[in-house]
């Protein structure tokens, strides 16, 4: 454990991870400068964080030198010169994740998932059922809250479910999950990684310091997994919608050891959830959960917002935020996720993916293609002679446009399969947005 109070700290970022260690740090008797390159401006409650902490906006110099160890935010580019820098001084590096673990005080048991998708449903799922079985369990990291806003003795919390990002795995250096899991690696963020394998090995920190007894779980019909389980040191184990594993699919059953786990009535609908409700049942199966626990948590999850969330039906035609669909692979598991051809809302800032392999996808289910943002011109390029397509300047007159040229029976989907930010702050922001739009039609 780190002795706060004998340690100097820089931050580098101000965002949520950074503030969360900044102000833990803060609490623990220690202190940290902080360094954001966004000007003050463009930082919230940068006139707070002047008062609490010795600041810099605007600019990295090489003030953040002065200090022992250098926390990192999730989504700062690795090659700074700072950075650089920072290595050559001899300074410890680490993330957020990393230093929330190494101030953890407890034995609360970590269950840690990662993943191209479906990370956030898969963890809210565990964090769920853990609840329903009476556990007193937390839910954090990229979701929720920062995982150095929970309390350091963390008394009576029996599990920490953390969602965890490629960004925030990248500086892992003894952070140990007792359950950790990959659900699946597909191409995404090829805008800050070399290529996918530099993006898998990412991916695969959250195996690292686990010991022969931690569970690790990973997809048996994901390729990229498959290639990469030389690097599990744990006990592994594989869910599958294709082939009988450790836990599998069965019409409307999924099937684990002894257990045959109904989901018939589940809210979560499509195969890419129950692939996340597979991984999410295996990562409990160390803890003796019953059956009926699991069916009750199943029946009473609610799904996530901006992630295939049905908005409203207008005119007969059904409305749904996917604004979480921010790759390639999660928009093929939105269109297989409906029975009809679907119109669909894609666009936004690219993360230098090749759209066309959603060609064969679009083309057998959906009906229309409404471009808008940053990439709508490549996208017209990547489906050009697929099926229809149309580009828009804004969102106001494609969903005016939709509207008039939907037909009762229809559904209506945004699925971007590219983040937000030629646009919007976030996802989250631009799926109110949409949503916004959409309830106004019935007005």
């Amino acid at each position: 454990m780190i002795d706060v109070t004998k340690t100097k700290f820089s931050i580098l970022g101000s965002a949520r991870s950074g503030i969360a260690a900044a102000y833990k740090i803060k609490e623990m008797g220690g202190s940290a400068f902080i360094s954001d390159y966004k000007p003050e401006s463009e930082i919230t409650n940068a006139a707070k964080l002047k008062l609490d902490f010795e600041c810099e906006f605007g600019r990295h110099t090489k003030r953040i030198l002065d200090c022992n160890i250098l926390i990192v935010s999730p989504g700062i580019p690795s090659n700074l010169p700072i950075l650089e820098q920072a290595k050559q001084s001899g300074i410890e590096i680490i993330g957020e994740i990393e230093f929330a673990y190494r101030i953890k005080a407890s034995d609360s048991k970590i269950i840690a998932i990662t993943g191209s998708n479906g990370k956030s449903t898969t963890v809210s799922l565990i964090h769920h059922i853990l609840r329903i079985a009476g556990y007193n369990s937390v839910l954090g990291g990229n979701i929720g809250v920062a995982a150095t806003s929970f309390p350091l003795q963390n008394l009576g919390i029996d599990f920490i479910v953390l969602e965890l990002s490629s960004f925030q795995l990248e500086l892992i250096k003894h952070f140990r999950a007792d359950v950790a899991a990959i659900l699946n690696i597909t191409p995404d963020h090829l805008n800050r990684y070399a290529g996918m394998n530099d993006y898998a090995d990412a991916k695969f920190n959250i195996f690292l310091n686990q010991k022969a007894d931690d569970l690790a779980i990973l997809n048996a019909d994901d390729e990229f997994t498959n290639n990469y389980e030389y690097k599990v040191n744990s006990q592994l184990k594989h869910f599958s919608l294709k082939q009988k594993t450790d836990i599998f699919l069965d019409a409307n059953n999924i099937i684990i050891d002894d257990q045959k786990i109904s989901i018939k009535n589940t809210t979560l609908k499509g195969p890419h959830n129950s692939a996340n409700i597979m991984a999410a049942i295996l990562a409990l199966s160390p803890f003796q959960i019953p059956q009926e626990t699991f069916e009750k948590a199943l029946n009473t999850f609610q799904p996530l917002a901006h992630r295939l969330e049905f908005i409203a039906k207008i005119n007969g035609v059904a409305y749904y935020n996917d604004s979480k669909a921010t790759n390639t692979d999660s928009v093929k598991y939105a269109l297989q996720s409906f029975e009809k051809p679907i119109r669909i809302i894609m666009g936004g800032a690219g993360k230098g993916e090749d759209y066309s392999v959603l060609n064969k996808y679009l083309k057998k289910h959906a009906k229309k293609i409404y471009l808008i943002g940053d990439t709508r011109f490549e996208m017209e390029k990547a489906f050009a002679d697929i099926i229809p397509l149309e580009l828009f300047e804004n969102y106001q007159s494609m969903i005016e446009k939709i509207h008039s040229e939907a037909e009762a029976g229809e559904s209506v989907v945004l699925c971007p399969a590219c983040t937000s930010y030629d646009m919007f702050k976030n996802f989250e922001e631009r799926g109110n947005y949409f949503k916004k739009l959409v309830m106004e039609l019935s007005r």
